[in-house]
């Protein structure tokens, strides 16, 4: 066992006794830690790991088989996976929040009561969420392995009461309602804005209006099905999702890629992000009335879906991740033509920073509008470049190295201020890294298999991860003894940054929070999965 974990396996001990197994298994489901305990004594468990041994909360993945089975998933740079895992019995679903002490896990247990029916005893406010309840009774519970999905809800009891939550109550407060249709996302979102004069004070996100069932339609299909499903996820973050599933059952089945498959994953992994971060750069441009800028890093990001193309025959790079590597072989030449595209973005990108830097009332309306701190970043759980623009360095490819990138060197930017400004310069500094990546890669490509060959599935449970262009996103798959999916839960990273979206819509002006909502770059797909 490593120094590092020997010493967490003593202060387990020493602290809990034998309430808390600890055990080590660096096999299929990639764990470096796995530490079970009682339903009581979460809380204080995962507390402990998040605020005084410094772990990231990552996620919560529930389970049921004989029982419930509750995984909390907690990261720390270079130290592997930890997963702290509680079990009830199937007549039992209730058990204690740790909302209050890991804030992060706030919308995963409310999500786990929605979809499973589970009760999250402490949590502030459970209910309406996934599920709203103007549309759907409480206590459907669509996940749990008894809802038959192939058969109509016949009895809809939604409450006829329902109106939106109001936070604010002072004298003179009022609700602005945005949405559910807004021109500045690609989906039905709805805002709940609440002041009493010209700043936001609450700002509530309503979202899941689309639900589209994904993990319930997964249940039963073969794993190669789910690559499907997975890229369908958010078409902007395609390659992300179905490369992190991808490595889930490879790291189940114990699969090995071949180094050329894994440097030509790296490439197109990046060429998302590149092609994610000019999207963002327009956004941006277009929130503040700058037409010209907008319009030039459209084209921009244009360039970069035509390079796709060119490359792999899908703009959106669909279709290319298979178990054990692409499912198709890459040009050295193409590649080679790829990388001289994404160079010249790259140059064109810098410069158009380069003019925005210069233009103070663009700069007005970025710098500090929107501040998220480094605390709150981290209380929250935000990932990515929302959270690496607030001081927190969260990159999977860094702090869970996968895929070979602790093979390629890149630098991993990082801003301080926390605010639009920031986080503008987070996407224009990550362009430009993943750039160069590109280029390193397509230099040295490895001859060789682009795939290893197919091998039996194995049953068992794993988890895969990659760094989305937004940030984290982890894939949990269980198989059963034919190969079969029994669960697939997928944590996205626009579903931890929209919980905290808030941090940063509240206490500005109404007319900042089109530009702060640009600035984060969120996909409401990502959510409604």
């Amino acid at each position: 066992m490593p120094a590092e974990l020997q010493e967490l396996s003593h202060q387990v001990e020493a602290r809990w006794g034998g309430r808390v197994g600890l055990s080590l298994d660096n096999g299929a489901a990639g764990l470096a830690c796995r530490m079970e305990c009682r339903p009581a004594e979460l809380p204080e468990l995962c507390s402990w790991l998040f605020s005084d041994q410094d772990y990231s909360f990552g996620g919560l993945v529930v389970e049921q088989r004989s029982g419930w089975e509750l995984r909390y998933l907690f990261y720390r740079a270079r130290s592997g996976w930890l997963h702290v895992v509680a079990s009830l019995s199937s007549g039992d679903g209730r058990l204690p929040s740790i909302s209050r002490f890991v804030h992060a896990a706030d919308w995963h247990e409310r999500e786990a009561e929605d979809l499973f029916g589970l009760v999250f005893e402490g949590h502030p406010r459970l209910g309406d969420f996934v599920l709203h309840n103007d549309v759907w009774q409480e206590g459907l519970a669509p996940l749990c392995k008894t809802f038959d999905a192939s058969q109509p809800v016949k009895h809809r009891e939604p409450d006829p009461n329902w109106k939106p939550r109001r936070i604010v109550e002072e004298v003179g407060a009022f609700a602005m309602p945005v949405g559910p249709i807004y021109s500045a996302a690609s989906a039905a979102v709805f805002f709940q804005l609440e002041t009493v004069g010209e700043d936001v004070i609450r700002a509530q996100p309503r979202l899941f209006y689309t639900h589209r069932a994904l993990e319930k339609i997964a249940e039963g299909r073969r794993p190669d099905d789910v690559v499907l499903i997975a890229e369908r996820i958010s078409g902007t973050s395609a390659f992300a999702h179905s490369l992190a599933l991808c490595q889930a059952v490879e790291r189940l089945c114990q699969l090995e890629v071949p180094p050329r498959a894994a440097s030509l994953r790296v490439l197109l992994a990046e060429l998302e992000r590149m092609r994610h971060h000019a999207a963002a750069i327009a956004g941006i441009c277009e929130s503040t009335g700058l037409a010209v800028a907008a319009a030039h890093a459209a084209m921009l990001e244009e360039e970069l879906l035509r390079a796709s193309g060119a490359l792999t025959g899908h703009r959106y790079l669909f279709g290319l991740n298979r178990f054990g590597g692409l499912s198709t072989d890459l040009d050295d030449a193409a590649c080679g033509r790829a990388a001289a595209a994404t160079a010249w973005v790259a140059a064109k990108l810098a410069a158009l920073q380069g003019m925005l830097s210069k233009s103070s009332s663009f700069l007005d309306r970025l710098e500090q509008v929107g501040i998220v701190s480094s605390l709150n970043a981290r209380a929250f759980g935000l990932v990515g470049p929302i959270a690496r623009a607030a001081g927190l360095v969260r990159d999977l490819r860094k702090v869970q190295p996968y895929c070979g990138y602790d093979r390629v060197e890149f630098g991993a930017p990082r801003e301080s201020e926390g605010d639009g400004y920031a986080r503008l310069r987070l996407f224009f500094r990550e362009a430009q890294e993943s750039a160069k990546i590109i280029s390193t890669v397509a230099r040295a490509l490895p001859q060789g298999r682009f795939r290893t060959p197919e091998t039996e599935l194995r049953p068992g449970a794993a988890l895969g991860w990659a760094e989305a262009p937004g940030g984290a996103a982890l894939h949990w798959i269980r198989l059963g003894a034919e190969g079969r999916v029994e669960r697939y839960h997928v944590i996205t990273p626009s579903f931890a940054n929209w919980h905290g979206f808030r941090l940063a819509a509240e206490n500005f002006a109404f007319q900042d929070f089109p530009i702060i909502l640009a600035t984060f770059a969120l996909s409401v797909h990502e959510n409604d999965r």
